[in-house]
């Protein structure tokens, strides 16, 4: 008898873990059948310009059957709540990390912490000082600096009063271009005087609006005016037309949006340094999936530099750039 009731105990452990056994392949399947997701951190979320990042990366997610989780702080100066954001991702361990990093140092440690995690990050827009990413997907911000250099010199005949306008320190994407449009003008078109280049436009359209207020308030005379992204733009042209030299001076920007378009169609803006921002989050996303998957993925990847100007505004692909069609990704 005590030999039959060991003999069924055994059986029994041997059918639980069996049972066992059988539990955690099913989970492996699970694991291997569930969705990658890639967490996508913009600078900021309200500028057409992420709006367009965001359009791309629906696109890539669509096409490659993705989930992505699209988050970022409201405003493009909250380095704090973008670090946040990347250590909740590292938490719900995403695959992978999309991030346009809103200062060039003080993301080098979210990024080596996940990779420390096995989460590989892709870095779009504005590069970081170091490299512990996987590639760099961006517009060539230094050649964007120097389209919109040649354009004012070309418009100034070489000559002029200028005030060059800067976006915000640690910002390696806008720093890049103030740099090519700088040494472009100072080496090719020495004629031109630099009346100011030390003045920063800070994150919002406001803040680059009260700021520029200020130097049409010192400077007499001016003739020339360059600033290096969307809300700077903006917030130039508000202050340029609120003193009535809307149209009566050379004014270069960068990025684009409905009112910025209707400035130029208005002669109020001269040029406007364009990047593709749908490819770019088509990118980010594509790349993060290939090096999932184990392809090779280039290092660095330009998603290309335009400047659109009143005469080629009608242009088919710089009205691409200027109007991305991002309806269908974004309600």
């Amino acid at each position: 008898m005590k030999k039959l009731l060991l003999i069924v105990f055994l059986l029994c452990g041997a059918y639980l873990i069996a049972g066992c056994g059988g539990s955690g392949d099913n989970k492996d399947a699970s694991e291997a059948d569930k969705k990658l997701s890639i967490g996508v951190i913009p600078k900021g979320t309200t500028h057409e310009f992420w709006k367009a990042i965001h359009a791309g990366a629906i696109k890539a997610s669509r096409e490659l059957d993705v989930d992505i989780i699209w988050k970022g702080p409201l405003k493009e100066d909250d380095r704090e709540e973008q670090v946040q954001v990347v250590e909740t991702f590292i938490s719900s361990q995403v695959d992978a990390i999309v991030l346009a990093p809103l200062d060039d140092r003080a993301l080098i440690m979210p990024v080596r912490e996940a990779l420390a995690q096995n989460i590989p990050t892709i870095i779009i827009d504005s590069d970081l000082q170091e490299d512990f990413h996987v590639s760099f997907v961006a517009t060539d911000n230094y050649k964007g600096g120097t389209l919109a250099g040649e354009r004012m010199g070309e418009l100034l005949g070489g000559t002029g009063k200028l005030v060059v306008l800067r976006y915000q320190e640690g910002s390696a994407s806008t720093m890049a271009r103030e740099a090519g449009f700088l040494d472009t003008v100072k080496s090719k078109y020495p004629g031109i005087e630099i009346l100011s280049d030390n003045q920063y436009a800070g994150a919002t359209t406001e803040t680059a609006q009260n700021v520029v207020e200020n130097l049409l308030n010192r400077f007499d005379g001016l003739d020339a005016f360059f600033s290096p992204n969307e809300s700077s733009t903006f917030g130039s042209l508000r202050a340029i037309q609120d003193a009535g030299l809307a149209g009566k001076i050379v004014f270069i920007g960068f990025d684009s949006s409905a009112k910025l378009i209707e400035a130029m169609e208005n002669g109020e803006i001269q040029g406007l340094v364009l990047q593709n921002p749908f490819k770019m989050g088509y990118m980010g996303v594509k790349t993060a999936y290939e090096h999932l998957k184990g392809g090779q993925v280039e290092k660095h990847i330009d998603t290309g530099v335009e400047i659109a100007t009143p005469e080629n505004m009608n242009d088919p692909e710089i009205q691409q750039l200027l109007k991305p069609d991002i309806s269908q990704y974004l309600d």
